[in-house]
């Protein structure tokens, strides 16, 4: 079987799909939310966070000083047409499996 276009070996590790998928469903997210939601250490958030960055498909903002100090991360557009497309592969994937296993 081959892989359907669109499907991305970044975002289809379960911690980063999980990241991605809360990130689509908002224009911003509190790194906190982020954490709490995905169930994740700082550190470990922190480093998936940087992959995203670094990929081009996340961006991170820091509001406020000291102790009421936020960190906002986004979806870029990239990210965003980069995580639709890995839904519709995925999709795609589930599609052929049922229909092969309907057909014997």
């Amino acid at each position: 079987m081959t892989t359907p276009a669109g499907f991305d070996e970044l975002i289809h590790p379960p911690t980063r799909l999980s990241l991605m998928a809360l990130l689509a469903a908002t224009e911003w997210a509190e790194f906190s939310f982020l954490r709490e939601s995905i169930e994740l250490t700082d550190s470990a958030l922190s480093k998936q966070v940087s992959t995203l960055v670094e990929a081009g498909y996340a961006e991170v903002r820091k509001e406020g000083a000291g102790r009421r100090r936020r960190t906002l991360v986004t979806l870029t557009p990239r990210g965003r047409t980069a995580f639709d497309g890995h839904v519709e592969a995925l999709r795609q994937l589930v599609d052929r499996a049922l229909s092969r296993s309907t057909a014997t």
